[in-house]
């Protein structure tokens, strides 16, 4: 396989021998930069901006399954139709491992991604690859949720290098035929500590989530917590308790699905993904955290086609599509775009536009620990 060229590859090893990166990630970039071969019709190193343009193509990249599915069957053809623009499709795992790509790539490579949370959209602000959207090439921004927009220029110096695109919950998900809706709200986060339920629970293996409720199972407040070696003892804990820690949307779907396990936090689209399956799965939406998700613009991309790309998407027929596609709520103002009840009842959803009783996570915080943490709770989920 020919990966680019050699400085890519030599700054991906440097970010697997600093730590950035653990082995299987890396072995997954490599995989995933052959399979943008495959995909692209050529090597890496011949994707440069010139390149992207004369083929009059944008590459968008997803977090695959029913996100990208619902990304593929309703925007992007009909984009492809509109404007002549052709989307190149890609997946990423997760966030760190698209970042590692983004950072060993020729500027122009990728293009547009779907950024979760304003976490990452700060990150890859402070990462050096912030773009700067002229918004008046996006009439469609009128009819998105302002508090959405706030929180991302505020991430940016008032500057968008993303559009605001849907939003969501993590929260506490159960198999009601294990678990009542009585015995979820009375006991909330405090279920996944709970020994009746050791080996049948699971968790999301991240550095964010574990700290964030284990803060809420010792009373703390995750993003000022008061104690964190007690908190980290309480991931410990927990960590005797839990069959599996998944790292994928689909992987959580198959857990819940064979009924490999009844308890899990978990994100308010895959649990509306199980609930439209047929799965009498129940969510407690009051433990955890809200995010937001944007189409993230990469420096160096071509913008034309970009502001194109994201001003078709939050079409509201469009962006109303993908957001009944992915089971996650879009990002549209309910106040200025009527919501079919397909949008109205996806969990974490909000008719008010005002988000209130919603906590949002703090991107300067989880950044200023994000070394600190994520090394912790590696070691922690290793059993050590």
């Amino acid at each position: 396989m020919k990966f680019g060229d050699s400085k890519k590859y030599e700054r991906l090893l440097e970010a697997y021998e600093s730590g950035d990166i653990d082995r299987r990630s890396l072995l997954r970039i490599i995989g995933a930069a052959a399979a943008v071969v495959g995909v692209a019709g050529g090597p890496l190193g011949k994707l440069t901006k010139s390149a992207m343009a004369a083929a009059e193509s944008i590459r968008f990249d997803g977090w695959g399954g029913i996100v990208s599915e619902a990304f593929h069957n309703n925007a992007f053809p009909p984009f492809t139709k509109k404007t002549g623009v052709k989307v190149v499709e890609g997946e990423f795992g997760d966030t760190d491992e698209f970042l590692s790509l983004v950072k060993a790539s020729q500027p122009g490579e990728y293009n547009v991604f779907l950024v979760s949370g304003v976490y990452d959209y700060y990150r890859f602000c402070q990462a050096g690859f912030a773009s700067a959207i002229n918004e008046a090439n996006i009439p469609n921004l009128k009819n998105v949720l302002e508090p959405t927009l706030t929180a991302f220029r505020n991430e940016s110096e008032g500057k968008l290098s993303a559009v605001p695109f849907d939003y969501g919950v993590t929260g506490l998900a159960y198999n009601r035929k294990y678990i009542s809706d009585e015995e979820a709200k009375s006991k909330g986060v405090k279920l996944l500590w709970d020994e009746k339920y050791k080996g049948k629970m699971a968790g999301y293996d991240s550095f964010q989530t574990r700290p964030w409720m284990a803060a809420l199972y010792l009373g703390q407040d995750p993003q000022n917590p008061s104690d964190i070696n007690a908190i980290w003892d309480a991931c410990r804990k927990q960590r005797d308790l839990v069959v599996k820690y998944w790292s994928s949307g689909q992987e959580f779907i198959d857990l819940f699905a064979k009924e490999e396990i009844v308890l899990s936090d978990g994100w308010s689209g895959r649990v509306a993904s199980l609930q439209n399956s047929g799965q009498d799965i129940g969510f407690l939406s009051t433990v955890g955290f809200a995010w937001l998700e944007g189409l993230y613009v990469l420096k160096g991309s071509p913008m034309e086609e970009a502001e194109q790309l994201l001003n078709f998407c939050i079409e509201p027929k469009v962006a109303i599509a993908i957001a009944e596609g992915q089971f996650y709520p879009t990002s549209l103002d309910p106040t200025k775009v009527p919501m079919p009840d397909s949008v109205k009842k996806l969990p974490g959803y909000d008719d008010t536009a005002k988000f209130d009783g919603y906590v949002w996570e703090k991107a300067k915080f989880w950044y200023e620990h994000q070394d600190e943490f994520k090394k912790e709770w590696s070691r922690i989920s290793k059993g050590g």
